[in-house]
């Protein structure tokens, strides 16, 4: 089995699309929630919060041709993948092109707007407004498609349109393609594009904050007075490669992969199971062959609904037992869906390395129903550890688990 090591990362997010302005808001309390007027027009729709990415352009090298089969899901995530190619020193490298380098990548789905084109063809009976890019667009593997012919890589693809688990399957995948020697490099990652469509998923089970007029004050994760989720938009992208290759150039190591585990409830589609999500964070520590107490932090889900909350926290509880710090980045960026496992797993590794870690915006009164565990609120918290744990669950019962190393 080959090493995994972490050489590029990289994201877009509500909060900032650098870790220097990441951290920084993290630091302050400044989450990116705001009231989205535009969703004023959907009647039915009971929440009016969002957290979009709301300085987002594409480069100017980045031409028409070139994003002609792009809408906005695949644009986030070719130009996070971008950036973290950069990032890894990679951008342009031959081994892209080679066979040996591939991308696993996910959204929860494709472009809204294209999807809306052919939403539109069955209502009005015409196809007025689409064209031969229409279904590139709309395709659930549009990130990694685009991803993989904008930098002509050649080796697998993978599509992890898992729902709040792209994102972290997208990184698993990618772990184990490199682990089991069948690449060498892998982009891995997710991302997803902001809509009212996302929010009405959400609206029709109640599970969304409806403090429309007090956007500063949700979600808020873990805590006995949320009322809901918030959705969210952005990408990140890792790039994994095997460990001799990326010694061999000199690459700077931000981290090693060390362990992943997944699995399904089997019992609902969205209504969540403490117990299968506790086997999947063990078969994560067994897969990175380490007992709980060697893990220093954990980085939740932490969506802001009830039942989410609760059996999350008393899986991880029963892992960890109660004095594992634990906090929630999408209390300051929302639930951005198909990208949360990237960013997440991104933000995590870079608080490892700077031994700080962010508290959970919002949080107050720890709900007593949620497990006992260090729950960071108030203000961030310094913790020296080498390892730390990234956890995403998502519709359908589909659990997932990463744990990433500290490089010495």
């Amino acid at each position: 089995m080959k090493r995994v090591v972490v050489t590029g990362m990289a994201g877009i997010s509500p909060i900032g699309n650098d870790w220097q302005s990441i951290q920084s808001n993290l630091k302050a309390m400044k989450t990116g929630i705001v009231r989205m007027d535009d969703w004023d027009v959907y009647k039915g729709l009971n929440t009016r919060l969002g957290a979009p990415v709301t300085d987002f352009e594409m480069p100017p090298h980045f031409g028409r041709k070139q994003v002609r089969s792009m809408g906005r899901v695949a644009k986030l995530a070719v130009l996070s993948a971008e950036m973290a190619l950069e990032n890894a020193g990679l951008l342009g490298d031959d081994i892209l092109k080679s066979g040996l380098a591939g991308v696993s990548h996910g959204s929860s789905a494709g472009d809204s707007l294209a999807i809306s084109d052919f939403g539109n063809m069955l209502i009005s009976h015409t196809t007025d407004g689409l064209n031969a890019n229409s279904y590139i667009k709309m395709m659930s593997h549009t990130a990694p498609v685009n991803i993989g012919v904008y930098f002509g890589l050649r080796g697998r693809v993978i599509t992890t349109s898992t729902a709040c688990t792209s994102g972290s399957l997208g990184i698993g995948y990618a772990y184990e393609a490199i682990k089991s020697g069948k690449q060498t490099v892998m982009l891995g990652g997710g991302c997803e594009g902001l809509c009212a469509s996302q929010a009405a998923v959400f609206d029709t089970l109640y599970a969304t904050s409806v403090k429309n007029d007090a956007p500063h004050l949700s979600p808020r994760p873990f805590d006995k007075d949320r009322d809901g989720l918030v959705i969210g938009e952005g990408a990140g992208t890792l790039i994994l490669e095997e460990l001799e290759h990326a010694q061999a150039r000199g690459a700077k190591i931000h981290a090693e992969v060390v362990g992943f585990g997944t699995n399904s409830d089997g019992c609902h589609v969205t209504q969540p199971s403490p117990e299968t999500m506790e086997i999947a964070l063990r078969l994560s520590l067994k897969d990175a062959d380490l007992s709980p107490d060697a893990i220093g932090y954990v980085s939740a889900h932490g969506t802001a609904t009830d039942r989410g909350d609760i059996a999350e926290t008393q899986a991880t509880a029963a892992v960890f037992g109660s004095n594992m710090p634990i906090s929630a980045f999408k209390s300051f960026t929302g639930h951005t869906l198909g990208a949360c496992g990237a960013l997440e797993g991104w933000a995590a590794i870079e608080m490892m390395n700077s031994n700080w870690f962010h508290a959970t915006a919002n949080l107050e009164n720890v709900d007593p129903d949620c497990g006992e565990l260090d729950y960071i609120s108030g203000e961030g918290r310094v913790i020296e550890t080498e390892y730390v744990m990234s956890n995403n669950f998502a519709f359908g019962g589909i659990n997932s688990s990463l744990i990433f190393k500290r490089w010495a």
